[in-house]
């Protein structure tokens, strides 16, 4: 009972550190990702594949509507795990910077450089009392310089660079299955379906084409697209993980 009473009162406040060296706020963050559907970022040897687990509540519910997939700018896209309202805080907020850079600059934000300034902007919130850090976790990734960058931001405001990664539930079986078959030399294509199987992989092994989003960025246009209904179906028949309708 004693450790538990010594917890409550470091976890109060952001700015108390607990003698560990611990900020229970920060960590409490990261257990509201851990509860937030999976998020993938695949990056290929000609571009960038972001994953996401869009399964709605109900049938009623507007599959649309799931919102984890984003476009930060042409060449930068973004997925979230987490809290969905702070997820459109901190993409409100690289989209801002983005364009911030292309007026004052007059060329693109660099993925790399787009991450920092959102880890930037996180961090202050572990920082300033009467405020909550983020509860969520971003994949940022993207072209910079004719090459494919992956990105991780967590809620304590620490950036990552990565060649493949998952965020959100199940982020470990997910990752597993990542690290065994993932080769640098994979193309965009070869990505999207690694995507889908460990997505799938923690899924029944199957999904549904309106169950999951998917996004990618190539070399070859520099530009965020997004993969319709009709094109994650034909994936998924091909790798026999269409689930049953």
């Amino acid at each position: 009972m004693q450790g538990q009473s010594q917890q409550q009162a470091y976890d109060r406040g952001i700015t108390i550190f607990s003698p560990d060296g611990r900020l229970y706020q920060v960590e409490y963050a990261r257990e509201a990702v851990k509860r937030g559907s999976a998020s993938i970022g695949i990056r290929a040897a000609d571009g960038v594949v972001f994953a996401v687990d869009k399964r709605s509540r109900s049938p009623l519910m507007e599959a649309s509507s799931v919102e984890k997939l984003h476009k930060a700018d042409d060449h930068i896209g973004i997925a979230s795990a987490g809290h969905v309202a702070d997820a459109r805080q901190l993409i409100d907020f690289a989209r801002r910077q983005a364009q911030i850079n292309r007026l004052r600059y007059g060329e693109p934000i660099g993925v790399e450089t787009l991450t920092k300034n959102i880890t930037d902007h996180i961090q202050q919130y572990t920082q300033v009392g009467g405020a909550r850090p983020f509860g969520v976790a971003l994949i940022v990734g993207g072209i910079e310089d004719g090459e494919p960058r992956l990105f991780e931001t967590d809620p304590s405001g620490t950036p990552y660079e990565w060649q493949a990664l998952a965020v959100g539930a199940d982020r470990g079986e997910i990752e597993d299955h990542l690290e065994e078959h993932y080769s640098e030399d994979l193309s965009t294509e070869e990505a999207v379906d690694l995507a889908l199987e460990a997505l799938a992989s923690v899924n029944d092994g199957s999904l549904s084409p309106d169950g999951v989003g998917m996004a990618t960025i190539t070399t070859e246009d520099e530009r965020y697209e997004q993969l319709t209904p009709e094109a994650l179906r034909e994936h998924l028949e091909t790798r026999d993980l269409l689930a049953d309708e």
